[in-house]
């Protein structure tokens, strides 16, 4: 097929940055263009999804469980953010049906014509409601193959007028979602030997920062050279991601790539940044990064819970009793650590590591 010249602008020229939802549906698309196109890393190994079980945390015992069952919970939840990083909640009290109609929508989005997406694209991190392609196209060389939505729902909710619908189903999930969030900080709060409170009350969660993030994947006719994302950690505290079913998510543990899929109705749930920080190194946000395919579009969605932006994140004072338990981080201020990622390219753990101290 005649491709657009911008879809294969040489290094010097700046390309036109247009979707990939466009891109994907050229007709005839055989290849991908160079400003798609990676260069595979041989060293990166994936394990089958049945060599390795993520974690599995039941949130009802959490919530309504016997003091055995609530304890024991917690010490499954603290092991699971230690070991993986990773977890997955069942019986989180989080309809089906809402999490469906979600997904339906934010794609509702994606389907808009382009000229009626054009007032959301926004171009700094804290735009209330922002859409566009892969993850910083202003900096980046090589592009991802993905578009994406993002919206500020706390502590001030906001919404894209269309489609119709959509206002009302985040809202609802935003809201469930942070019920979700303030238990499990609750139980990683008490094994970590802190108050159940503690990151509630240290990071003004009341007033904390909730980032909604609807990522669309279509298909690719070479996944081999593409990347949905690349490997890296997320900012806050903890990170819920669902999705329409579609594989996709790769997480690192002990140094493979791992392929996670979780099972229908359940919450993908990983550690953040601001969580490392917080523990002073002993829960750490772990590497995922996203691929694609050539067959179906994937569909994912992923809630940021994170602590207000005027808060100053560093290691709980409680966990720092000696020369052995010195701060492993800079404090620093949530707001300010966004507008850090934002200036860079997406890269492994490299914004957490500039507030780092020393190595755990």
């Amino acid at each position: 097929m005649d491709e657009p010249a911008s879809l294969h602008a040489s290094p010097t020229q700046i390309p036109k940055i247009i979707s990939i939802k466009t891109i994907a549906e050229s007709p005839g698309l055989t290849s991908i263009p160079i400003t798609y196109t990676f260069t595979p890393n041989p060293h990166d190994q994936v394990v089958s999804e049945t060599d390795e079980s993520l974690p599995v945390i039941d949130y009802s015992l959490l919530t309504s469980g016997t003091p055995d069952q609530r304890s024991k919970i917690i010490d499954h939840l603290g092991k699971a953010c230690q070991d993986w990083g990773f977890f997955m909640v069942i019986n989180h009290g989080v309809p089906e049906s809402l999490m469906g109609s979600l997904i339906d929508t934010c794609r509702g989005f994606f389907d808009l014509p382009e000229e009626e997406k054009e007032e959301y694209r926004g171009k700094h991190v804290l735009d209330p409601i922002r859409c566009g392609t892969s993850f910083n196209a202003s900096v980046e060389k090589v592009f991802f193959w993905k578009d994406f939505l993002k919206i500020l729902s706390h502590p001030v909710f906001h919404s894209p007028s269309k489609p119709a619908g959509f206002r009302e189903t985040s809202l609802e999930y935003s809201k469930k979602a942070r019920e979700v969030a303030r238990e499990l900080l609750k139980g990683i709060s008490e094994n970590l030997g802190l108050e159940a409170n503690y990151i509630e009350k240290a990071l003004n969660l009341e007033t904390g920062l909730q980032v909604m993030a609807a990522n669309f994947y279509p298909p690719c006719p070479q996944p081999e050279l593409a990347m949905g994302m690349p490997p890296h950690s997320d900012h806050g505290l903890l990170t819920f991601l669902i999705h329409n079913g579609i594989s996709g998510l790769q997480v690192q543990h002990k140094g493979k790539w791992v392929n996670i899929n979780g099972t229908p109705n359940s919450i993908l749930v990983n550690v953040g940044d601001h969580l490392e920080i917080v523990s002073n190194g002993k829960h750490k946000s772990v590497l995922h990064r996203a691929v694609v395919n050539n067959k179906v579009t994937r569909i994912s969605i992923a809630t940021v819970q994170g602590p207000s932006l005027d808060s100053v994140v560093s290691p709980a004072p409680e966990l720092l009793d000696s020369e052995r338990n010195a701060p492993n981080y800079f404090g620093i201020k949530y707001k300010e650590y966004l507008e850090l990622q934002q200036s860079s390219n997406l890269d492994g753990k490299c914004n957490l590591d500039r507030v780092r101290i020393r190595a755990v």
